[in-house]
């Protein structure tokens, strides 16, 4: 069941995933105005006090938008904060987020339960990534709204499980906010992904090759140009597994079929697997979805193409 937040401000029931170094205001405020959920590391805003000044753009500029347009869908906007002890600036963001009373975090690589109680204390709601069972069961018994199922194809840190396996195991258990992540870049996967018992599809990748994205040209280019094929999955560049484009690893001089593997114990989400290459801005995450996406441009063009989508899909399947 979904929070009032997330039930009725939606013209899609779409969620734009948080993109690390390439999501800002321009992007967010774009989607939202869109009617999805737009969203931002918190640790895309440097220095701290950039993300004050973030939130503050965001917040005043959806609420001109809604107040010129009081019949049109705007979304409520997300911020994702890694809650991870490599995180240094955590309390800070925390702190910014209260005093902006953000609607939506989105916890990633650990779940708290100050964290949530904090977003708890102003109204706001709290989604948290997981792979699996343990780290679903973890993130709701300590205080998380609801659960993003990160599947197999999913771009950057993903899992391994398909999509209906951990769906459906979720869903024997908890009735709760779901989003469900992994190739998801047309509006029949949407669809798709509310017909296994999701509530709403977590989309990124075909978000980075948009103009409001701030990703260099030669990675927007290839969002459009190069397809699920040319995923590769590993944990060398920052520990954990994730998905990334096979040409951005060749030109950073290593052989993308022959990747070692790296101490999980050893996180580092700048490195670049022991090479001058630096993980998310010359190594690049992507998900297996990208196949979809065939040229680069604005966010309303993609969103406009997903409702058309998914609004076929559901009269193909009359619904």
């Amino acid at each position: 069941m979904l929070p009032p937040i997330l039930k009725d401000t939606l013209a899609l029931p779409v969620v734009g995933a948080p993109l690390f170094i390439i999501s800002h205001p321009a992007l967010v405020i774009a989607q939202c105005k869109q009617g999805i959920v737009g969203s931002f590391p918190s640790l895309n805003a440097r220095p701290i006090e950039q993300l004050d000044e973030w939130l503050t753009q965001i917040s005043e500029t959806l609420a001109e938008h809604q107040a010129k347009n009081p019949d049109k869908k705007v979304a409520p906007f997300a911020v994702n904060l890694i809650v991870h002890a490599s995180n240094d600036r955590l309390q800070e963001d925390i702190n910014l987020v209260v005093k902006h009373k953000v609607p939506i975090v989105i916890t990633s690589l650990g779940a708290v339960p100050e964290v949530n109680a904090a977003i708890r204390s102003y109204g706001g709601i709290t989604l948290h990534d997981i792979t699996n069972q343990k780290h679903a069961h973890s993130a709701i018994n300590k205080g998380a709204t609801g659960l993003i199922a990160v599947a197999a194809g999913a771009g950057g840190h993903a899992g391994k499980l398909s999509p209906f396996a951990l769906v459906q195991e979720t869903r024997e258990w908890f009735d709760g906010p779901l989003l469900l992540a992994g190739s998801i870049a047309n509006g029949g996967a949407v669809l798709a992904a509310q017909a296994m018992g999701a509530d709403l599809a977590y989309i990124g990748s075909p978000f980075i090759g948009t103009h409001e994205a701030r990703a260099t040209d030669e990675y927007k280019q290839a969002i459009a140009d190069y397809s699920g094929e040319d995923i590769v999955y590993t944990n060398l560049f920052t520990g954990v597994h994730g998905n990334y484009l096979k040409p951005s690893i060749t030109n950073a001089g290593m052989d993308p079929d022959n990747l070692p593997e790296s101490d999980p114990s050893k996180m580092d989400f700048g490195s670049g697997g022991g090479s001058e290459a630096k993980a998310w801005k010359d190594i690049w995450g992507c998900g297996q979805g990208i196949g979809a996406v065939k040229e680069v441009g604005s966010v309303e063009a993609l969103v406009d193409r997903l409702k058309r989508e998914y609004n076929e899909a559901r009269k193909r399947l009359a619904l």
